[in-house]
């Protein structure tokens, strides 16, 4: 990304956009072990802003950071507060937020040794990840030949960055297609998850998605589930097939970035009607109304904020 007028929260400073720097020898730019997080601000409808499942995000971060051997080190309070204060400081009201805890550079070679662990935490507007009109009239995707890894060659419950080349590979494959994004099976041939999405389908007015056995724990993942049986539609934590998928009324992906994105075809076959169907349309406008702050019941999983002023950036750390 170029220069932006925001600044970047790293290693507890907020320094200029362009000088959030690593050195060419860092050791997670050559190795890939690095744990990172997307998250989400939204602006609600009474005008106040706030970060959808904060806490669960920063969990999870420092859940990654546990199984790759990385010790941050700040406290969860500490990254928790460091993200809300980025999000007044940069007055963004809506944002995207990428929190990642990356090895520095020091000893060359695989073993990190006792190179320093850099935090580092930025946040800028992002609207919908998968190119507009993605929310309303739902994407293409297509089976990737990449199979997701399993469980015993990358740890599936951690965000690790070299984890997504696996993804990257797939993302590229299927938009080289004309396709707008990847689904990937996993070594018994069962669909897995989206390049950087978890996964559901309709049959028969149920909700089906692939169990956590061998995909990440997503937290849009566990909304949906959650919102879906507050609606009383049946959810099915349940393996899959891909000829499922094709027969499927309805599917769609779920995510931080992806939200819930409805899937209108898989490998050129129409799923359903072609359109997002009713049960995806349900859940959808539901989602959109608890992170707006709209829904009483689940304003639990918002963090409110207010953003104080626009920000002047000047090339120097707070």
């Amino acid at each position: 990304m170029t220069s932006k007028p925001y600044r970047i929260w790293f290693d507890g400073e907020f320094v200029a956009w362009e000088d959030a720097q690593v050195h060419l020898l860092t050791h997670t730019l050559h190795y890939g072990l690095a744990a990172f997080e997307g998250i989400r601000a939204y602006r609600c409808s009474d005008e106040r802003s706030a970060v959808f499942r904060l806490q669960e995000h920063v969990d999870r971060l420092f859940a990654s950071a546990h199984i790759a051997r990385i010790e941050i080190p700040f406290t969860k309070e500490e990254t928790h507060n460091a993200i809300i204060e980025l999000l007044n400081i940069n007055y963004l009201e809506e944002a995207y937020i990428r929190p990642i805890a990356y090895i520095g550079g020091g000893k060359v070679g695989l073993h990190p040794g006792d190179n320093p662990i850099h935090l580092a935490i930025a946040a800028y507007p992002w609207g919908t990840y998968l190119g507009e009109g993605a929310l309303s009239k739902g994407i293409s995707a297509k089976v990737s030949s990449y199979t997701r890894m399993g469980v015993n060659s990358f740890m599936t419950k951690a965000k690790i960055s070299g984890n997504y080349v696996n993804s990257v590979l797939a993302k590229v494959e299927a938009t080289s297609y004309g396709s707008d994004e990847a689904i990937l099976l996993d070594s018994e041939g069962y669909v897995a998850e989206g390049s950087g999405e978890n996964i559901f389908i309709v049959r028969n007015g149920k909700l089906k998605t692939p169990p956590l056995t061998s995909i990440l724990e997503g937290i849009t993942r566990d909304s949906v589930i959650k919102i879906a049986q507050d609606e009383g539609i049946e959810v099915e934590a349940e393996r899959f097939t891909r000829d499922e998928l094709y027969i499927a009324d309805e599917a769609f992906f779920t995510g931080t970035a992806a939200e819930i994105t409805p899937i209108r075809e898989v490998d050129k076959r129409t799923i359903g009607k072609g359109k997002p169907g009713p049960i995806t349309k349900r859940l959808q406008s539901r989602f959109f109304d608890i992170v707006e702050g709209k829904d009483p019941k689940f304003l639990g999983w918002l963090e409110f904020f207010s953003a104080t002023a626009p920000l002047k950036v000047k090339s120097e750390s707070k």
